[in-house]
């Protein structure tokens, strides 16, 4: 028997015009918990699509329990003993719990009919196992995140997984949620199942992983044991060169109220919310999940109906009946799903990238300025440091990062007064933050109002001028950047819910 559980040597992949992956290797021990960590487009994805049998790797070898494998398509992978719970979950919300846990795997009776009362108690075993207590019959699209993300493991405990890979599990998770994934994670290693956790959070690869390897550019860097990293280690390994200012804030000049909202109301949502947002500052929102957040944004530019309120933009009452009337009044939102609402992405990275402004590139109305598209779109991928083969590219194709790129580009390009950025560092890696982060500082000083929901309490002090605290719909603080209050401590406190002494 070997002492890993899986193994890769040597493995290359090709696409047209680009090396995904290079002798990449990694070796992962039955009960172990391996962090994999490495930049946006550093071949992350295309290694677990290569271990989950998704792709097909050009050269080199896989090894499970030191038997060499080839894995045509997922079923083979998973029948090996490989799964992997995507960062999108594979979750079918009109079906039950029962039904997504079984899906494809379904039990029949002697009638030849589905043995539901099998599968319902086999769910409920396998849910127990891993510390939840979630009706097998309840609709799935009723609950939370994290549970729907328990029913993907119960899904991969059930098919008797030797090794489960996580894809930035945590990344639509909160506090208590993160808390509940670690406790399946050190569960699921006592029985002895390995688990390759990726993730871009630092913090979370210290608290929980064993060992970590590094990627960078679709090559392996190294592999070591948890306690002998450290925070700039990480960083330098992965990014080839020292971040010695994770969040390069930088002060621009508070100028005009862009954008005031008044009492704004949107029934079980949002519940009297009034703020106001100045040229020249990055506005902070933060909160637990579910604290309005989202939803106050969507409201204000016109995505979902008010119930009540008023929103002013430069002293002007506007009612916004759809996104598009709050792009012409010079409103942008980079929201927190891109792949469900910040682009196409069977389109190209050309076609998401003119997207919100293709007024700007049509000549008389009618037709398309290909010259000034091309032109466009070169100059914001190498300003984003997008990495695409080319413009032409699929989004989809790109990884995480980069389609967040695409995202923020297509916005740039709008060249808007108010930019909301929703979660707009969420699932990408160190380096690509700090482009971020410049890109809202460059807009900062060139007058521009940056609003940014975020749930990441370093991101949301490191980069705020002020910060609105909401809970339950409802703000609970404002708090400037030269105030008291401005920690973690206070903040936390306003988003339970408790009172901010003068």
């Amino acid at each position: 028997m070997s002492e890993y559980v899986i193994e890769l040597k040597n493995v290359t992949k090709r696409f047209p015009g680009v090396v995904a992956l290079r002798d990449m290797k990694i070796q992962v021990k039955p009960g172990e918990i391996h962090g994999l960590i490495g930049e946006n487009g550093a071949g992350k994805s295309t290694l677990i699509k290569v271990m989950t049998g998704v792709h097909q790797a050009d050269e080199g070898e896989i090894y499970i329990d030191g038997q060499k494998v080839s894995f045509a398509n997922p079923k083979e992978s998973s029948e090996a003993g490989v799964a992997c719970v995507y960062q999108e979950l594979n979750i079918d919300r009109l079906m039950n719990v029962t039904d997504n846990v079984f899906m494809n795997k379904w039990i029949k009776g002697s009638s030849g009919l589905l043995d539901y009362a099998e599968m319902d108690r086999r769910t409920k075993e396998v849910l127990t196992e891993i510390g939840q207590d979630l009706d097998p019959n309840e609709i799935t699209g009723k609950l939370g995140m994290g549970q729907q993300q328990m029913i993907e493991i119960a899904k991969a405990i059930l098919i008797d997984s030797k090794v489960i890979i996580m894809d930035e599990p945590s990344s639509s998770l909160g506090e208590k949620e993160v808390e509940q994934l670690f406790k399946v994670c050190r569960r699921l290693k006592e029985q002895g199942i390995a688990i390759i956790y990726v993730s871009h959070k630092l913090e979370e690869l210290f608290e929980l992983c064993d060992c970590v390897t590094v990627m960078r550019d679709g090559e392996y860097i190294w592999t070591k044991p948890i306690e002998e990293v450290t925070n700039d280690s990480l960083v330098s390994a992965m990014v080839g060169r020292s971040l010695d200012n994770q969040f390069p804030k930088e002060f621009g000049e508070r100028g005009r109220c862009a954008l005031k909202i008044e009492n704004l109301s949107q029934v079980g949502r949002v519940d009297d919310v009034s703020f106001e947002a100045y040229e020249g500052e990055i506005l902070g929102f933060s909160g637990l999940v579910g604290a309005g957040r989202t939803e106050t944004m969507l409201a204000l530019f016109g995505s979902d109906p008010i119930d009540g309120g008023k929103v002013y933009v430069y002293d002007e009452e506007v009612n916004f009946k759809s996104p598009r009337e709050a792009i012409e009044k010079g409103l942008a939102l980079l929201t927190e799903d891109r792949k469900g609402q910040g682009l196409v992405l069977g389109q190209s990275v050309k076609s998401n990238l003119i997207l919100s402004s293709l007024r700007e590139f049509t000549e008389g109305g009618l037709f398309l300025q290909e010259d000034k598209i091309e032109k466009t779109c070169h100059e914001n991928v190498d300003a984003l440091k997008i990495k695409t083969p080319t413009i032409e590219e699929t989004t989809a194709k790109l990884s995480g990062g980069n389609q967040q790129k695409v995202v923020i580009g297509k916005w740039l390009n709008t060249d808007a007064d108010i930019y909301i950025f929703d979660e707009p560092t969420r699932g990408i890696d160190v380096g690509a933050k700090v482009e971020v982060y410049n890109i809202m500082n460059n807009l900062v000083k060139q007058g521009k109002c940056v609003i940014m929901v975020s749930s990441e309490m370093p991101e949301i002090l490191g980069m705020s001028d002020r910060v609105v605290v909401m809970r339950e719909g409802r703000i609970t603080a404002t708090i400037e950047r030269d105030s008291k209050h401005f920690n973690q401590e206070s903040i936390m406190q306003a988003a339970w819910g408790g009172s901010l002494d003068d």
